[in-house]
């Protein structure tokens, strides 16, 4: 009986793996199959839904459950702008790297692209005045039904500093958090057995749907976009933590079942609750920092919305022969990392930021009806890079707190 059981669980795979078989055989069906394939896209929808019924309680509980344990106001400001300040310069750097290696490879150029073409996605243009002011929730509980993260964490992390700030009165009200906490993650636990099923009804339709010829002229853009997210999610990562004396085998291989979903729900609101749990089960990043920085990072790091917007505005001016000043370019960074702020967390999010980004550089915005050929596959590879950029700032926050567990961090 203890040899089956001991054989049983040396041949048991694990979550990664099960995700990634999944993901081979969603990519093998949609693409053998073809239109019978999209059948199997309710598999994927049902799953969705129970990853997003969990997305909103999972970050307000969490996000509360955070700041009631930080009772020094001075260590939750110090995570708090640390993790903002890594999140900004990470995004900022990345638009630079995306634009420098589309403006090398000539993305976009001899593609003979004119302006008048359609201008059917104009009226998403939105302001980074509007997306700041929506930041503050004017019903917290609309914002919860709208499932809209930027408002539901900003009032979390006002109602959790008013029960630290309410004393031993509020002690009934933290421990009803501290219990909800455990039972949120309970559902989390119960929601992701399903993962490599709802993984593979995602990829086979997707690939049904779209292909392996989407890429077609698009193909340089889609290359260079996901060359940049790779080198972001290998190299610079990796220096980042032996900057902070961490090995980063550990981080990359760990890491690895939160990017396979990611890349696959192109989600990083979807997304959250796995890599919460990864992060404190298997980084041994503190519940403390992993409930804060995790959630605020997946509504505000975007470092590889980063590269795909700046990838596509020199594929724009490139495509329609016009030639972007330094002043331009510069814009086009700073305007892709505020925008990137505002930005939800959901597929085709990057759609609507981009007729921001394009039009600080006086750049058509007859173009993202091209781009949105190809959005859902640039869409999953950036998803993977934000939640790479979030799960690396936890750890590096968590390392200069001291409440980093290396012990948990470095065992395989």
């Amino acid at each position: 009986m203890t040899s089956s059981i001991t054989s049983a669980k040396r041949f048991s795979l694990q979550m990664w793996h099960q995700i990634l078989i999944a993901m081979l055989l969603g990519l093998a069906i949609g693409h053998f199959f073809g239109e019978p394939a999209k059948m199997l896209q309710p598999l994927g929808d049902v799953f969705m839904s129970l990853i997003r019924m969990c997305v909103v309680p999972v970050v307000f509980v969490s996000v509360v459950c955070g700041i009631t344990s930080l009772t020094d106001l001075a260590a939750m400001r110090r995570i708090a702008w640390k993790s903002i300040a890594i999140y900004m310069v990470s995004m900022a750097i990345m638009a630079v790297l995306a634009m420098g290696a589309a403006s090398f490879f000539h993305v976009g150029s001899g593609f003979g692209l004119t302006v008048g073409a359609s201008d059917a996605v104009a009226e998403q243009s939105t302001s980074i005045k509007d997306a700041l002011l929506g930041a503050i929730p004017s019903n917290p509980f609309k914002s919860f039904a709208d499932g809209a993260l930027l408002p539901t964490i900003v009032f979390a992390v006002l109602f959790g500093l008013a029960i630290n700030l309410t004393g031993e009165k509020a002690a009934p009200v933290r421990n009803f958090f501290e219990g909800m906490s455990a039972v949120v993650f309970k559902l989390i636990g119960m929601v992701l057995k399903f993962a490599p099923i709802g993984v593979f009804g995602l990829m086979a339709y997707v690939t049904a749907d779209h292909g392996f010829s989407v890429l077609g002229h698009l193909g340089a853009l889609v290359a260079v976009a996901y060359a940049v997210m790779i080198f972001f999610m290998l190299v610079l990562c990796a220096l980042m933590l032996m900057m902070f004396r961490l090995n980063p085998l550990p981080f990359l291989r760990k890491v690895i079942p939160v990017q396979l979903f990611a890349y696959s729900s192109a989600s990083s609101a979807a997304t959250l609750p796995l890599n919460l749990e990864n992060t404190q089960q298997r980084l041994g990043v503190d519940p403390r920092v992993a409930s804060f920085v995790l959630p605020l990072g997946s509504t505000i790091n975007m470092s590889g919305l980063a590269v795909y917007l700046g990838t596509v505005a020199i594929f724009a001016s490139n495509a329609y022969g016009i030639e972007l000043s330094l002043m331009q370019m510069v814009m086009v960074v700073v305007t892709t990392t505020l925008a990137s702020i505002g930005a939800a967390g959901v597929p085709g999010a990057a759609l609507v930021v981009m007729s921001l980004v394009l039009a600080s550089a006086g750049l058509p915005l007859e173009v993202i009806a091209v781009i949105a050929a190809v959005d859902r596959l640039l869409d999953m590879g950036c998803t993977s890079a934000n939640v790479t950029g979030d799960t690396v700032t936890a750890v590096m926050v968590a390392k200069s707190e001291g409440v980093l567990d290396e012990a948990c961090y470095n065992r395989v």
